[in-house]
């Protein structure tokens, strides 16, 4: 098979003229995001490394995994989010129709609300973890998730969600993505990790899920007898995390790793840091630490 090329990046005018069933933004973008951008603030699509892309906008990561056999896409922004990330392919030159496979980080409205749209519009596969894929069918989580209490419902996916398992690897041609369960910001939290090519220079990617301890204000992380085991488990998950192979790390929020700093032609940061996934850990740890102290010491007395 010939080595595979991916399309030129050509203009950076996403208009509405660029095809698919979302309206895009009709101005050219800044190489840069602005300091007070929100989640659903455009942002110019970015190569990253061999066959990855970074086509979110600025505030929730999207990316496209490029292929000859067809393309994965990892996460779906916000409802309105979804039209940025279809216009950012297409502007890349490539081809909506071609995503295969539709995976994501974790089940909520500001990473899993476009999924829907974009599922339709491409005909891809939505493949998640089965405490995910069940959030994703309906629409809206359960009790058993931290932040259920002020979170949004979104469009809840029309069809099958393929199962993943943790450990398993999604194949797509020359694409080869591990799952790894993260649980501890949601029961469905999955990190992705894959090998990168450019040249001879191959490199390690991953896609550390979002490790912040945060909840609506009926949720302790340290009450065992309200979630058993979830404490354990999102301490796993931060062990599983800091042992990821790691060269490039991104995160679902880009401002977590400083990711768009790290791309794009006026990139002041290196894209590639050892010890990067070690370090996003240990930072969760230190914040869920603090959780846990603060639960303790705001508890009624025994």
């Amino acid at each position: 098979m010939p080595a595979f090329r991916a399309p030129p990046l050509g203009l950076l005018l996403l208009a509405a003229t660029a095809g698919g069933a979302h309206a895009a933004p009709a101005a050219p973008l800044p190489a840069r995001c602005p300091a007070d951008a929100g989640w659903d603030t455009p942002s110019a699509p970015h190569h990253i490394h061999g066959d990855t892309w970074y086509v979110g906008t600025c505030g929730i990561t999207a990316l496209l995994l490029a292929s000859p056999e067809g393309h994965v896409l990892l996460d779906g922004g916000t409802a309105q989010g979804a039209a940025l990330i279809e216009a950012n392919i297409r502007a890349l030159g490539f081809d909506l129709r071609d995503v295969r496979y539709i995976a994501g980080s974790h089940e909520h409205f500001d990473h899993a609300g476009g999924i829907a749209a974009l599922q339709q519009a491409s005909g891809a596969t939505v493949v998640a973890r089965a405490p995910a894929a069940e959030v994703l069918r309906r629409g809206r989580s359960g009790r058993d998730d931290p932040q259920y209490g002020v979170l949004e419902a979104f469009a809840p996916l029309p069809g099958e969600v393929r199962p993943i398992a943790d450990g398993q690897v999604l194949e797509l041609g020359p694409l080869r993505l591990t799952a790894h369960a993260t649980p501890g910001h949601t029961l469905g939290s999955t990190s992705w990790t894959w090998r990168s090519c450019e040249g001879r220079e191959c490199l390690d990617i991953a896609y550390a899920d979002s490790l912040t301890a945060i909840s609506d204000d009926d949720w302790r992380f340290g009450d065992e007898e309200a979630h058993p085991g979830y404490l354990a488990a999102f301490r796993r998950s931060l062990d599983t995390v800091a042992a990821l192979p790691c060269d490039i790390l991104i995160t679902p929020h880009p401002s977590a790793s400083g990711l768009l700093s790290r791309i794009g032609t006026d990139a002041d940061q290196p894209l590639a840091a050892p010890g990067a996934c070690r370090a996003y850990a240990d930072k969760a740890r230190a914040r869920l630490d603090r959780r846990l102290a603060e639960e303790e010491a705001a508890a009624p007395p025994r």
